[in-house]
């Protein structure tokens, strides 16, 4: 899995994804969503790595079997919340 850390202020929004997806376009009705470098493709990490991100993080933007499913064993999502773009599993996660 991909895992980058964006920080605004004293936000930290957490982007994981499979590393598979890197480079994809995943399409949904008009809405396009692009797998870009720039926004996922931080360092490659483990499930704990995943898991402790998610713990910090003020939102996160994940993509990918392997990632939801690291975000569900730990707690992190709720499995109601996971969409599916073009049969990709999808989900968000806020913290108010």
């Amino acid at each position: 899995m991909y895992l980058k850390e964006h920080r605004a202020g004293d936000r930290l929004i957490v982007a994981a994804c499979d590393q598979e997806l890197i480079g994809q376009k995943l399409k949904h009705g008009n809405v396009v969503v692009e797998m870009t470098e720039s926004f996922y493709k931080g360092d490659i990490v483990t499930e704990k790595q995943v898991q402790s991100a998610l713990g910090r993080a003020t939102s996160a933007n994940l993509f990918g079997k392997k990632t939801i499913e690291c975000a569900l064993e730990c707690g992190m999502i709720d499995p109601e919340s996971i969409i599916t773009i073009n049969g990709v599993p999808h989900a968000q996660l806020y913290r108010l």
